[in-house]
């Protein structure tokens, strides 16, 4: 069974839409943090609708930098990946989220997939509270958002449910997607260096990662031809010495 607290914010979904959900669900969970990202465009990466707090944030443009983590793992096996003490992960597993995320001060992550079979929509993340694992009263709670998340979700891809009260995918793509810039990017890179988009993203990333930079702003750097992939010798370059 789920908590009240829960069962409340279950019941303000079904009236309020997703939007706007992300601290009374990190409330009910009892949770450091709770971030919600769905899958959109061609690459299908993961794109944030809401996070609380800042550090949930903070992690999530971790994950998405780098391309590994709990959420990363979770989407792919379509399986909550629940990981409460990240300090008795292998290193070998996500070698560099965990170093990055010990230090941002993340101490252990749960991540609950949303979708239907082999359908695939996002994925909820949740924080945990260092001084209190969570119980199975939390993972209740999570697993019974992340369904609710995802109806919520599913439900905004059909046309003829558009004026229903309830926002759902296709309403929240406008006005959530803040990292247009990275497909856009990698597009870019994958006609510079001739190679495969998948390939062009893991450059990108790499590249990202070794500058210690967020993706979106090494991104945005590649749209506005700030920063050019030239060949795998010589690297990127910016065209103008650097000085934008």
């Amino acid at each position: 069974m789920i908590s009240e607290g829960m069962a409340e914010v279950l019941r303000s979904l079904r009236l309020s839409g997703v939007n706007g959900a992300a601290q009374a669900s990190a409330r009910a969970l009892g949770a450091e943090g709770v971030a919600l990202s769905v899958l959109v465009g061609p690459d299908r990466l993961a794109e944030p609708l809401w996070c609380h707090s800042q550090l949930s944030a903070r992690f999530e443009e971790l994950q998405f930098t780098l391309g590994e983590g709990p959420a990363p793992d979770a989407i792919r096996t379509g399986a909550p990946v629940l990981e409460p003490d990240l300090a008795r992960v292998r290193p070998e597993r996500w070698p560099a989220l965990l170093p990055a995320a010990r230090k941002m001060g993340v101490h252990g992550v749960c991540c609950f997939p949303l979708g239907i079979g082999a359908i695939r929509v996002g994925v909820l993340t949740m924080l945990c509270d260092r001084a209190r694992p969570p119980d199975d009263q939390q993972y209740a709670d999570a697993t019974a958002l992340a369904a609710a998340l995802t109806m919520a979700c599913m439900d905004g891809e059909h046309p003829d449910r558009r004026n229903n009260k309830t926002p759902g995918l296709h309403e929240l793509h406008t006005s959530f997607l803040h990292r247009a810039a990275v497909h856009q990017a990698t597009g870019m890179i994958s006609v510079q260096l001739g190679v495969p988009m998948e390939i062009a993203l893991l450059r990108l990333r790499a590249h990202a990662y070794s500058g210690d930079r967020p993706l979106g702003e090494v991104a945005q750097d590649v749209v506005a031809r700030r920063l050019r992939f030239n060949d795998d010798k010589s690297g990127p370059h910016s065209p103008d010495g650097g000085k934008g």
